[in-house]
């Protein structure tokens, strides 16, 4: 028997939940592909914004009357929710593509499901200006007939669209590891500008340097996977008992000029925890697991 979700396999009208710089992103990327786009905010007027060509509806159910397909992209899991409880969807999928964590998206995959909703959660890893073009990526992960219904509308959100199996957490999982390298990386790069400004060096001047470090990270994380995974962390490169020197020097000299030394305090302990557990000799992927003990 055909599934609900099946009803609207051929998605020609999409409804977007949400016009705030991401769903106006949406919106826009899915009305230059040509599909029939209504779109509702809580605040109204918002669609005046776009240069494609929406419909605003007055209300969250005539969006989603008005569409195939429903696209959510809010604050929280629980603005989605307060704004879709109660709508009738008819066996129209929703598709939520709302920053979350795991816990968050669980707890409305089985609030959708109670409710009789074809539902979809995903995230969307790139800022607004790549939605729509070749660089967009979005993860998806769920329920695979209501994936297989919306994949081609979504496909047009950008180069790199990724189904990641039935667990409705998995995209969101990703999601969140990815924004912890982010936060963490971009906090200690502004916090390295803070450092060598109190030693008298100009930021322009300690770019020029800083720059090359980022350009480290691409082969470190593809090594540190293959070590984690293999539970194997040689220190040909370079140690943990390097690293508890290093850490030293660097809290020493934040602490000297009254920096904040919060984040560089917490790699001190997970390296002085490691050289504790006997890991001093062995290289820096090592830490993976310590964080995790």
């Amino acid at each position: 028997m055909e599934s609900d979700a099946q009803k609207f396999g051929d998605v020609q009208k999409i409804a977007v939940l949400g016009l705030g710089p991401m769903g106006q992103a949406l919106a826009s990327a899915f009305s230059r592909a040509g599909y029939v786009v209504t779109v509702w905010n809580r605040t109204p007027g918002k669609a005046a914004a776009l240069s494609e060509p929406v419909v605003e509806a007055g209300s969250v159910a005539e969006a989603v009357v008005a569409a195939d397909v429903a696209v959510a992209c809010l604050i929280d899991d629980e603005a989605v929710r307060r704004v879709v409880d109660g709508v009738e969807f008819g066996g129209r999928p929703l598709v939520n593509l709302t920053s979350g964590d795991p816990g968050q998206v669980r707890e409305t995959a089985a609030w959708t499901a109670s409710r009789g909703i074809a539902y979809l959660p995903g995230a969307i890893l790139t800022p607004t200006p790549m939605i729509g073009t070749p660089a967009g990526t979005v993860l998806l992960s769920g329920d695979p007939e209501v994936h297989a219904v919306v994949a081609p509308a979504l496909s047009v959100l950008g180069g790199r669209i990724v189904y990641l199996g039935p667990d409705p957490a998995r995209a969101s999982a990703f999601d969140v590891a990815l924004l912890d390298l982010f936060a963490t990386a971009t906090n200690g790069l502004l916090h390295s500008f803070a450092l060598a400004a109190a030693e008298g060096i100009a930021p322009t001047e300690f770019a020029a340097f800083a720059s090359g470090i980022g350009g480290l990270l691409p082969e470190m994380a593809t090594r540190f996977a293959v070590q984690i995974e293999s539970g194997e962390f040689p220190g040909t490169r370079s140690t943990i008992a390097s690293a508890a020197s290093s850490i030293r020097h660097i809290t020493a000299t934040a602490r000297a000029h009254g920096l904040d030394t919060g984040m560089l305090d917490a790699v001190h302990a997970a390296i002085d925890r490691a050289v504790a557990q006997g890991y001093g000799a062995d290289g820096l992927g090592r830490l993976a697991t310590v964080y995790g003990a």
